[in-house]
């Protein structure tokens, strides 16, 4: 049987460096203790806070010193437990972590409420008689303009302690998929056997083999099926925490309350969907198009990532994607192309799929560290461009770092995710200019379609889905296990018409993490948008939208998201970058049909 390989079996120069952080688990034992003692520091000063701008200030650099510490101590946790889900000892860690970050959020909590009672006179009268509050500008204006929806001190503090218990259901659903779930083995085409995982599915049904492309969808989705009631269990627990939160907070609903973070109003949602929505003929081409090129009367569910090219994807070993990587990012600037070179030298990133390893990619660090990038790497296409995905959101954080102090580091996701898809879309005009074999450029071509549908109309897709189980829920509707799969497979068959929707199908809600983080992944199609809009400007104008788009990197969160967006170039509000994308996406269909 072809198994995935233990992490010692993996060569170091593969796996991210997190002595950088911390040199062993006693170096964090000490950083935890120091950092549990300043957590009481920062209880003694809300007695003072409001009574001067120095006190004030001095409340700010004491929370400001604790949360740094804090964070440090929580990136080694969670990375090192996500090496191994299964490692009990890096389950601790992270679960102590989590408790002195709550503790220590709880602790800070009295600070919004009392720049709110001080009201924005004072605030701004303190600003101009202590220039070093100038730097908290944005900061403020962001805490005032949210004071209907505080709570007071006292009741802040016990929604900051309840912090850890609310946010455990993704806890639950995350050890569930990641350590206990072990999902069938299936003969594979090529003579071995291997062991489905939530990492290799999405390759596994890539295979040209349609047979086998369905033994494996079939065992996947009926292996969910054991434990429906109790990942909709968790969601329907996730979705009632985000509903009595944003009520204990005087929202309307919970997607207002979200979108409220980063101040961006529920219309841009809206105009997503309705725009989506009203372009799903274009999602149905590509579906025919998959249809045709693998000979079949209607697309079945399985068929649905098959790429419209003959085999699988040529073999892209890790080294060669990260060359291509790089040199994609030239237009970005030498120093930004030279920080993802150093930055891939100097063990950023985690790169193969081990042994319980956490599945998915992701890039981390903290403020004071350097990115860490993990991935399960397939040495496929796919991997390819999920590297790109992630260094974008690293260079980021980078910039952000260099440039911003820490109250503007971390940035919203709204704007992360236009960070990351401009690499990707770099990367495949890059590709399409150097690569002369026409195999890899017809899989890069598919690949960067794929993307449009999996990014632009697939997450809009888990966006709808995840605003009506919302609805549900503050109408006071049950959500069942019977009714998430109703209301999903519903959703799947308005977006693939013509296709064969199967009950299988309606279970694929349980396998996505990110609906444990409410109202997250619309933004991943607000960001392919943004990023194609800026992507396009860099390519054509060059070096004038190339500073554009860093110093939008090297802002970091100093002014709202839709500012950010519109000095670099694009206007969120509006359906143009939307319907735009879809047009780019229409373009490549048109291109690519010629081959089918």
């Amino acid at each position: 049987m072809s198994s995935v390989p233990e992490r010692s079996e993996i060569d170091e120069e593969y796996k991210w460096d997190l002595t950088a952080l911390y040199a062993d688990d006693d170096a964090w034992e000490d950083a935890f203790a120091a950092a549990r003692e300043r957590v009481a520091d920062l209880e003694a000063c809300e007695e003072r806070v409001t009574e001067s701008a120095d006190d004030l200030y001095e409340t700010l650099q004491t929370h400001e010193t604790v949360m740094r510490k804090v964070t440090n101590v929580a990136a080694y946790a969670r990375h090192r437990r996500d090496e191994n889900t299964a490692d009990s000892h890096y389950q601790a860690l992270s679960s102590r972590a989590r408790s002195l970050r709550s503790e220590a959020a709880s602790a800070g909590s009295f600070i919004e409420p009392a720049i709110q009672d001080l009201g924005r006179e004072t605030v701004e009268g303190w600003t101009r008689e202590h220039p070093d509050l100038d730097t908290y500008e944005h900061y403020f204006d962001d805490v005032l303009r949210t004071k209907p929806h505080t709570r007071s001190a006292e009741v802040e503090t016990l929604l900051a302690d309840l912090g850890e218990v609310l946010g455990s259901t993704g806890e639950v659903y995350e050890m569930l998929t990641n350590a206990d779930i072990e999902f069938p083995a299936v003969d594979h085409p090529d003579g071995d056997t291997r062991r489905i995982t939530l990492n290799n599915f999405t390759t596994l049904q890539e295979h040209p083999d349609r047979e086998f492309r369905r033994e494996v969808y079939e065992l996947f989705y009926d292996e969910w099926d054991d434990y429906r009631n109790a990942v909709a269990a968790a969601y329907r627990n996730s979705v009632k925490t985000d509903v009595k939160l944003a009520r204990a907070r005087d929202y309307d609903t919970a997607r207002e309350a979200t979108l409220d973070g980063p101040n961006v109003p529920v219309e841009v949602y809206d105009t997503l969907v309705d725009t989506v929505n009203d372009n799903l003929d274009v999602l149905g081409r590509h579906a025919d198009l998959k249809r045709r090129h693998i000979g079949a009367d209607r697309l079945r569910m399985w068929d649905l990532y098959v790429p419209m090219v003959d085999g699988e994807s040529p073999e892209i070993e890790y080294d060669r994607a990260r060359e291509w990587v790089t040199e994609a990012v030239a237009p970005l600037g030498d120093e930004y192309q030279s920080r993802v070179a150093g930055g891939l030298d100097s063990r950023w990133v985690d790169v193969y799929e081990t042994a319980n390893k956490r599945s998915g990619a992701y890039s981390g660090g903290t403020y004071d560290s350097q990115p860490y990038i993990l991935m399960n790497y397939q040495d496929d296409v796919t991997s390819m461009f999920t590297l790109a995905h992630e260094l974008g959101h690293s260079l980021h954080s980078e910039y952000t770092s260099d440039h911003q102090p820490y109250v503007y580091s971390s940035y919203e996701i709204f704007v992360a995710e236009v960070a990351s898809t401009v690499n990707e879309t770099l990367l495949t005009h890059h590709l399409l200019e150097v690569v002369e074999d026409e195999r890899l450029r017809r899989h890069v071509l598919d690949q960067y379609l794929e993307r449009f549908r999996t990014t632009l109309f697939r997450q809009t897709m888990f966006a709808e889905f995840e605003h009506r189980t919302h609805e549900l829920e503050e109408k006071g509707e049950a959500l069942t296990a019977d009714r998430l799969d109703e209301l999903y497979r519903d959703l799947k068959a308005t977006y693939y018409a013509d296709a064969d929707v199967d009950d299988r199908i309606a279970r694929e809600w349980m396998r996505i993490p990110h609906f444990y983080r409410a109202f997250y992944v619309y933004q991943y199609a607000t960001g392919l948008s943004a990023a194609a809009a800026l992507a396009g400007d860099i390519l054509d104008e060059g070096e004038p939208a190339a500073e554009r788009y860093r110093e939008f990197l090297a802002s970091g969160s100093r002014k709202y998201p839709l500012e950010l967006l519109d000095d670099a170039g694009v206007d969120m509000t509006a359906a143009d970058p939307i319907e735009a994308a879809i047009d780019t996406y229409g373009e490549f269909l048109d291109e690519f049909e010629q081959f089918v």
